[in-house]
This record gives structure tokens, sequence and C-alpha cells, in this order.
């Protein structure tokens, strides 16, 4: 397929990458503004300033259709243009608009008299409204991106949910022909609906993680084994397949915990009870603590010298981004202690850690008294027994995500500790 239509995104971080991507994949012209120029040359390289599954793959495959450019002019040959840059939050989860509004300000010039804008970044209610344009130059759109899933969400959306003034009313004729090629429906609605919908997905996330985690800490104390009981769970109906069921260290990597900031803020500007989103929150910081505890109970209560190796720093798997990661928590909490640390993309480390990072997993486990795997990168899952048998000092792995076999653990004379069991 091949279209007419061009699409500009302004903003190249990981939303405005894989957005625009998915948008060349089904024949648009796509333009990708970005006023670092570093960022525009890596892409126009085909080299992905991001860590996703398939994205340098996609950005050579698909050059013919996508353009990248730190010349702002550029987006005034577009029909639609997204403001798409990733939203920093604090560590308190507050969002720092200030990037985002200097963006659209600088981009609103350049609109041609028939383009529209589209706010795709994460914004509090109320937003999109105030921008300054009329009601039927702008709209917002949901993103439901994942970490380490990005390109096919953006591929293959579940839905659109599309904020504008009136959703009676048809969409922009050049934005619903962009919508529609991806083939999945299209749900208008008010700008403050749409803003809030991503924000109720999160909460709805949230309280499936809270609940696996507080279920699998029962478990973990009554002798039960939580991974036994989340199939069950998934053959619910009510609850389904693709449900957060998997007991783990709380939220992390900074979105959902915004989410929750941002709907405790509001109750408490409107006078509206938040104490169960407080809740889980709280319950999330009371989870993290996990390996730690773990840490001291099996090994640094009676090894106060013991050389401990951390294998993982990311919030998660096929991800370069260290925000809220549960591994720079237990590294801010341990750096007392000897301590290595090894993972696959991170190859430069803020020395406030004390932490060395070793160059491959078994480096990093040489001569340690514990392993604590800390994100679940594939990578670990081959990990040899006997080589790690060898190599360590004394055999213990804490293993909250379960990335390694407990059983074969076992038979290697290693001790094991994972979450919910």
């Amino acid at each position: 397929m091949s279209s007419s239509t061009t699409i500009g995104y302004a903003g190249m971080t990981h939303l405005g990458i894989n957005y625009a991507v998915a948008g060349a994949g089904k024949g648009f012209n796509i333009i990708g503004y970005d006023p670092n120029t570093a960022v525009i040359k890596q892409l126009n390289a085909h080299q992905a300033p991001v860590i996703e599954p398939g994205l340098e793959e996609a950005l050579q495959q698909r050059e013919s259709f996508l353009s990248f450019t730190d010349q702002i002019q550029r987006l005034s040959s577009c029909d639609v243009v997204y403001i798409a840059p990733d939203i920093v939050t604090n560590d308190n989860g507050q969002s720092d608009l200030t990037y985002i509004k200097d963006l659209i300000n600088k981009v609103i010039p350049v609109l041609n008299s028939e383009a529209v804008l589209v706010v795709l970044a994460q914004v509090p209610p109320g937003f999109t409204r105030s921008i300054d344009l009329p009601a039927y130059k702008k709209y917002y759109q949901v993103e439901t991106l994942v970490f380490g899933q990005a390109l096919i969400r953006a591929e293959q959306p579940e839905r659109y949910m599309v904020g504008c003034a009136a959703p009676s009313e048809p969409l922009a004729p050049k934005l619903a022909q962009y919508l529609q090629a991806f083939n999945c429906p299209i749900l208008p609605m008010l700008y403050e609906s749409a803003e809030l919908a991503k924000i109720a997905i999160n909460c709805c996330l949230v309280a499936s993680v809270s609940i696996a985690n507080t279920l699998g800490e029962i478990c973990e104390n009554i002798g039960a084994n939580w991974s036994e009981i989340v199939p069950a769970l998934k053959l619910d109906k009510r609850i389904g397949p693709h449900a957060y069921l998997q007991a783990g260290l709380g939220l992390s990597g900074g979105n959902l915990e915004r989410d929750l900031a941002t709907v405790v803020n509001l109750a408490n500007e409107y006078g509206t009870d938040q104490r169960v989103i407080q809740a889980l929150r709280d319950n999330s910081t009371h989870r993290r603590n996990w390996p730690l505890k773990t840490l001291f109970a099996t090994v640094l209560e009676k090894n106060s010298q013991a050389k401990i190796a951390v294998l993982g720093l990311t919030y998660k798997e096929n991800t370069h981004s260290l925000k809220n990661s549960p591994a720079i928590k237990l590294l801010e909490d341990i750096a007392t202690f000897d301590i290595t640390a090894y993972d696959p993309v991170i190859k430069t480390l803020d020395p406030k850690y004390s932490a060395k990072l070793a160059v491959t997993a078994i480096d990093a486990a040489r001569d340690a008294d514990v392993l604590v795997i800390m994100t679940p990168w594939h990578e670990f899952k081959e990990l040899n027994f006997t080589i790690l048998a060898n190599v360590m000092r004394s055999k213990q792995i804490i293993d909250p995500f379960k990335v390694l076999n407990a059983d074969k653990a076992k038979q290697h004379d290693f001790k094991y500790f994972t979450l919910g069991q």
C-alpha cells in the first residue's frame, strides 16, 4: 500500500519513533522531526537510539517511506502532525510538561492551513483543550505502548481512543484515513475523556499487579505456589489470559506511577477520596523491598563481607530505561557492599551506585556469594548452572521473576529464592 498522505511526528524519543515506523509500515509518507541532530543522524542511518525488538530492521525495510529531520519547517508539508515526545517524570510520578509545551509552540507556526495537530504523548486531563488552536485543528490520541513491545503494539493497535471537541462529528479526513489504515475500532470521545482513559487503563493494570504481589507474598508465607494459581485465574473470562498476574517487585518504569500520582492530585484538588489509589502506591513500595529483605535474611546478616552479583539493571527486559528500576533501588540500598553488576544494554553506570560493571553475566558472578537476577533478560535463561557453581564462592540465587529453573538450581545444590512460593 502507498499513500499520498504525509504524517509528521515531532519528538523522536521512544514513543514517536515507534509510531512513526508503524505508520511507514502502512505505506504513509512519514516525516520524523527532532531538534537533536545526533538522534536524526542515527535514525537516517537505520540506527535506533532506543532499545526495542525489531525496530532497526523496520527502519531499514521502510526507509523509502521514512524521512528524519532536525528542520522543523519540514513539518509544513504534513497533513497530520503528532506531538510525540516521551514525557519525563520525577521520582514522585509528577510529569514535567515543559518540553512538550515548548515543542507544541514551535510546531503550531509551521502547520499548513489544512493540517491538524494530534497530541500523542500522555498529558493530564485538560491539557489538549488548553492548546491555542481552533477545536477542529487539534486532537488527543491515547498511546498504549509497552516497552519491549512498542513497535508491535503501534503496528497492531487494539483500538484508537481519540479526544476531540465534538465526538459526534467526523474526524478530520486525513486523520481518519490514517487511523482507518490500522483496521481497528476508533472511539471518539471528549478531550478530557481520552486523557483520562489512559490513566484509567493504567489504574486497572496497577490493581492487577498489586493483587498479584499481595497474594504472591501470602503464598510465600503459607507454603502455596502463586504460579500454580495464575493459570486458573487466566481461564476465568472475567480476568482473562492477558491479565497482569505475575508476582513482581511493584511498579516501575514511571508511567503507571505517574498516573497514580495524577489521580491522587485530582482527588485532592476536588475533595474526592483517593485512599485506594494511595494504598496501591504503598503496596508497590512495600513489594519493591523484597530483594533487599531476602538478601539480608539469607546472606548479609550472616556475612557482612559478602560479594553480591546483580544481573539486570533496566526496569524490565528489552529496554534501556532505568526509570524507577527495582535494580537501581537495590544498588542504592546495598551501596556499602561489594557489588558487581551486569546488564546486556547498560554499559556505563553512575559512580554513586558503587557497583562495578562486568562485561558478561558469568564475569559478574565470579567469586560472588549470592547472585541476584533483577531483570528477566532472555539471555539470563541460558545461564549454565555448572559454570555458575564453579565460578561462584557460595551457591545462592535470588531470582524474583523466575528467570531460572528452580528445580535445576536445586539439583545443582543452589539455595534458590523467588517470589510467590
